[in-house]
C-alpha cells in the first residue's frame, strides 16, 4: 500500500496519496473522480484546484478544479474531460488505486455580503468551481445564488425540470442540475446542441435575460462568478462591465509545477502599477475580471 503520510507545502498545500473512492464515466468522455484526501478536503475553498499525478509512468501532473468536498468524510471530487495522454491515463484508474495529489492550490473566490445575489456561470469543465461555490453558499440564507451552466457535450448528469421560477427565463428553458435543485438553488442549462429544456444559445444570453428582469435595486445586489473557456470568460467580463457588476473569473491555463516555480502559466493582469505577468496557479486562478487583459 502507498505511504499515506502527508507533508505540508507552504503551510497550505499538501501532498497526499489519495485513494480512488469513485470513478464514474459520462457521455462526452467526461468523468467524476472522488478521492480520499483528508487534508485537501479540510483546506479547500471554492476556486481551489489540485495537481494530480494521472499515472505513475507520467511524471507531469495535471491540474483539476475541485467540484465538491466533504471535510468530515475526507474526500474531494473532480469533474474532468479527457483531452490528452494524462487525462486518458487517469480515466483508466479504478477504485482502490491511489493517486498522488498536491493541493489545495490557488486563491479562491471572495464573496461580498453587500451583494447577496450571486450569479454563478460555469461552462464545460468550468462547471466544477461553480458547484463548489454554490455548495458553500447554500447553508447561509443570506445568499441568493443562481447558477447557469453551458456545455457543448452532454451534461455529466441527467437534467431535470426546475421547480424554481427565475425572472426573465424563456418559457421553454426549464432544464436544471438535480444536485442544485436538491440544495434549493435555482439553475438553468444552455447549449447550442439542442438538448431538451436547455436554452439554445450562449451562457451570457441567459445571464442577460435574468439581469434585464431585475430592477435597478436588485441589480445593485448582484455579483458575478465564472469559470470556463477563455472566450466565454471574456464575454462574461464584457457583460459584467456593461451592467457595472463586480465579476471574478477563474482562469484555465496549462501548468507544469502549479506552485509558482516555473512561471509557465502566466497571464497579463492590469495592476495599479501597470501591466504585470501573474501566475494563474498561485496568484490566481481567481482574478477580478476587470484586471485581466482579455486581448
Amino acid at each position: 500500500m502507498p505511504d499515506s503520510r502527508k507533508q505540508s507545502h507552504r503551510d497550505t498545500i499538501f501532498v497526499e496519496d489519495a485513494e480512488i473512492l469513485l470513478h464514474d464515466s459520462y457521455p462526452g468522455e467526461q468523468y467524476v473522480l472522488r478521492l480520499r484526501a483528508p487534508e485537501c478536503a479540510a483546506h479547500a475553498l471554492p476556486g481551489s484546484f489540485a495537481h494530480l499525478q494521472c499515472d505513475p509512468a507520467l511524471p507531469m501532473r495535471r491540474p483539476l478544479s475541485i467540484m465538491r468536498t466533504d471535510s468530515g468524510a475526507g474526500w474531494v471530487e473532480f469533474l474532468y474531460k479527457t483531452v490528452g495522454t494524462g487525462t486518458q491515463a487517469l480515466s483508466r484508474r479504478t477504485p482502490g488505486e491511489f493517486v498522488s495529489l498536491l493541493g489545495p492550490i490557488g486563491k479562491p473566490f471572495r464573496t461580498n455580503r453587500s451583494r447577496p445575489r450571486t450569479l454563478l456561470l460555469g461552462g464545460g469543465v468550468g462547471i466544477p468551481p461553480m458547484v463548489f461555490l454554490a455548495d458553500s453558499l447554500r447553508t447561509d440564507k443570506h445568499w441568493q445564488p443562481v447558477v447557469f451552466m453551458g456545455s457543448e457535450v452532454p451534461f455529466p448528469f441527467t437534467a431535470s425540470p426546475s421547480r424554481f421560477l427565475l425572472p426573465g427565463m424563456p418559457d421553454a428553458v426549464i432544464a436544471s442540475m438535480p444536485l442544485l435543485e436538491d440544495w434549493g438553488i435555482p439553475s438553468r442549462l444552455t447549449s447550442l446542441q439542442g438538448y431538451p429544456g436547455c436554452h439554445e444559445g450562449y451562457i451570457t444570453d441567459l445571464a442577460r435575460h435574468w439581469l434585464d428582469a431585475l430592477d435597478e435595486s436588485q441589480r445593485s445586489e448582484v455579483s458575478v462568478f465564472a469559470c470556463g473557456p477563455h472566450p466565454m470568460l471574456a464575454a462574461v467580463a464584457a457583460l459584467s462591465s456593461e451592467y457595472d457588476l463586480p465579476c471574478q473569473v477563474s482562469l484555465e491555463e496549462y501548468m507544469a509545477c502549479a506552485v509558482g516555480g516555473c512561471a509557465g502559466c502566466v497571464v497579463e493582469i492590469n495592476t495599479a502599477a501597470g501591466p504585470a505577468m501573474k501566475r494563474v496557479c498561485v496568484d490566481g486562478p481567481v482574478f477580478d475580471a476587470r484586471t485581466v487583459n482579455w486581448t
